[in-house]
């Protein structure tokens, strides 16, 4: 169940940080045993899209690791979080490096030639307030839930339990527990079909937390029936959607097929090009017409569109 918990919270931050972003889970930090939850790069073309994402687009405005935790992180985890971020920038700088042709700077002085890197921002995600983490750095309110650490350190904590229930919070607090995680859920299924919100943690919601018959005992799986059925009905319109693309899959082949025997029965000799080009059609009007075509033509070239 924590692993569960743990992969769902790095897949729903990734697939919203796609929305505007290279993100990427598991990124491997090759001089540690270490791997980085979520990294992600923002897409300085998509800064209008960002905007409109709330608190989690506020928090990748720069290059940025997420490091969700499936409770309150101790000092001696968070200090690892801090290992990952050094570490991860001191191998950024040794990429910017090697593609400049740079040579590496000794250990006591930088080279002229250092090529300029972004520190990466560290984003901790706490299901409680970590008192003893915010003491040690000397962390200061930013807004409601979310703390800075003393100038220096780029890094963040954002504590879900004390997040504002809005739109704003919302993907994040789909990454809290009991009450507030039930809470995040009815906001999710209030909000219009077409919300990014419900594209991005719908099917990862049913496939993480709704899809397993296990039993369960955490109490953040301990959802309203109204909102279980709200998922199970979700369920129930993906799989039928499912089937019918395998039905339409089906029907595509066979009236490919049926393209590729009027043609045989004409005599015609079919390129394997053209027969990949053929099977590859999904359209069923492109088909039809190439069937058409096909029951009369005297060459492929009479049947193919824009083939020379």
């Amino acid at each position: 169940m924590h692993n569960r918990s743990d992969q769902f919270s790095k897949n729903l931050l990734r697939d919203g940080l796609s929305l505007v972003s290279a993100a990427q889970t598991e990124v491997e930090v090759l001089a540690a045993t270490q791997k980085i939850d979520v990294y992600c790069v923002p897409d300085p073309a998509r800064e209008a899209e960002r905007a409109r994402m709330g608190l989690l687009g506020e928090l990748s405005t720069g290059p940025s690791l997420f490091e969700p935790f499936h409770g309150t992180p101790s000092l001696r985890l968070v200090r690892r979080c801090l290992r990952k971020q050094l570490t991860w920038h001191h191998e950024l700088e040794r990429r910017a490096r090697a593609a400049a042709g740079s040579v590496a700077p000794d250990e006591d002085t930088e080279a002229l030639s250092q090529p300029a890197v972004d520190f990466p921002a560290l984003v901790v995600i706490s299901r409680g307030r970590p008192e003893t983490v915010l003491d040690a750095y000397g962390f200061k309110p930013a807004q409601a839930g979310v703390y800075q650490a003393v100038p220096g350190l780029v890094m963040r904590v954002v504590v879900l339990a004390e997040l504002p229930r809005t739109r704003a919070t919302l993907l994040l607090r789909l990454l809290g527990s009991g009450r507030r995680f039930r809470d995040a859920l009815a906001d999710l299924a209030a909000l219009p079909d077409g919300a990014w919100e419900k594209s991005v943690a719908t099917p990862l919601l049913v496939h993480f937390r709704f899809a397993s018959h296990e039993p369960t005992t955490d109490e953040e799986d301990d959802v309203s029936a109204e909102i279980r059925a709200w998922f199970e009905e979700y369920e129930r319109k993906l799989r039928a959607e499912e089937r019918k693309e395998g039905r339409n899959e089906g029907r595509s082949e066979e009236a490919a097929r049926a393209v590729l025997t009027a043609l045989r029965v004409r005599g015609i000799v079919v390129s394997d090009v053209a027969r990949e080009r053929i099977l590859a059609e999904k359209d069923p009007e492109t088909l039809e017409r190439w069937h058409e075509r096909a029951i009369v033509a005297a060459s492929l070239a009479e049947v193919l569109d824009g083939l020379s």
